[in-house]
């Protein structure tokens, strides 16, 4: 890209942000979610992974300098990588057997896109990070559209009993689907300082579930654990790293479950490994990471991702946080290219399944490479 272009396109998005800033601070974005205040401050300024401020990681980012962060931003907005598939992704729609009842004994996970994952685990149903809206965004018109629809419609998912946020950012907390949820009667569990969020949004306080690293909540007979990840958070211009982010260990009567939530690599992999492994599934992203350090460090890449499953002790690994939004500088499907030629190497048992396939536990993984259909329509 020549310089010229790189600073047109700079000064666009310099534009963009300042006005997607100021139009909603001036209209009151209800989707920018709510301050930390009162007693729920005063629990977060007490949290041992507060200080200063703000919440932090145990192994810390390398720092990014403001000229790195809008070459990021150019790169962004202009590379020549094939970001986005070429042809439509066919999905496979999700029909769920017996709603009204309570799941069958098992560890089913149908991955529906980016990191959103519809889980059944001995008899509970879940879902992770769930975001069902066209643009991970403040505002509906901006923002990378998805490249796909969802499997399953909101209106026809069954009563979820709980919902699991591992962060804030908009790809991994939307609040059309969080409000939808509420009035279906989910509980969530989500990160300290979260709570804000959703109570903003009209989430009753008594389906809000609180948690700080290695605390956990009870759903049903699952016990359910926030455990360390390496990441950040902030919905707006104002309020960086002011909620915490987790990865989550679900623990029920017959299986484990692990997800990773938004992270780079560190030791806290094998940390939970040691002290919940070993798990029957894995949920860890693959996908948006690089270049530079300092991104590298909050978003590990493929091969980074096989070895967390390694460290964790999962008898399985699903990739997920690739596929669906332009969120990163690779071509649209490099993540799972890579993902799973690190998988082959160490060993390690990849499910690749369509978007809307179930991936079972107890069953062989599916393994179709069905994005090289993709690129050969």
């Amino acid at each position: 890209m020549t310089r010229g272009r790189r600073w047109f396109i700079f000064m666009v998005v310099v534009v963009a942000i300042i006005g997607i800033a100021v139009l909603s601070f001036l209209t009151g974005c209800a989707s920018l979610g709510g301050e930390v205040a009162g007693d729920r401050l005063a629990r977060v300024e007490a949290s041992a992974q507060y200080r200063d401020g703000a919440f932090f990681n145990d192994v810390p980012q390398a720092k990014l300098s403001m000229g790195i962060y809008w070459d990021y931003i150019a790169e962004q907005f202009g590379g020549d990588q094939i970001r986005v598939p070429p042809f439509p992704i066919a999905v496979l729609p999700v029909v769920i057997e017996n709603p009204d009842a309570p799941p069958p004994d098992g560890l089913r996970a149908i991955w529906l896109g980016h990191a959103s994952v519809y889980v059944e685990i001995d008899g509970t149903r879940l879902l992770v990070d769930p975001v069902f809206s066209d643009r991970p965004s403040p505002v509906e018109f901006l923002g990378p559209k998805r490249s796909h629809e969802p499997p399953i419609s909101l209106p026809n998912l069954p009563k979820v009993d709980a919902v699991v946020i591992s962060h804030d950012h908009y790809d991994h907390l939307d609040m059309p689907t969080i409000q939808h949820l509420s009035a279906k009667g989910s509980r969530f569990l989500v990160p300290l300082g979260i709570g804000a969020h959703l109570q903003a949004w009209g989430v009753p306080d008594t389906q809000i579930v609180e948690l700080e690293w290695w605390q956990s909540g009870k759903i049903n007979g699952l016990e359910i654990f926030a455990t360390p990840s390496r990441h950040y958070s902030g919905r707006s211009i104002s309020d960086y790293k002011a909620t915490l982010w987790s990865s989550w260990s679900i623990i029920g009567p017959r299986h484990r479950l692990y997800y990773s939530g938004d992270t780079g690599y560190s030791d806290h992999f094998k940390k939970i490994g040691d002290k919940f492994g070993p798990f029957d599934l894995s949920i860890i992203k693959v996908g948006a990471y690089g270049p530079g350090a300092s991104w590298m460090d909050s978003h590990m890449n493929p091969e980074h991702a096989v070895q967390a499953n390694v460290d964790v002790q999962a008898r399985r690994m699903l990739p997920v946080h690739w596929a669906t939004f332009n969120l990163a500088f690779h071509d649209w499907d490099e993540p799972i290219q890579r993902a799973v030629q690190a998988a082959n190497k160490a060993n390690v048992d990849l499910a690749i399944p369509r978007i809307g396939e179930i991936v079972d536990a107890d069953r062989p993984a599916p393994k179709l490479e069905w994005w090289r259909k993709v690129q050969e329509k």
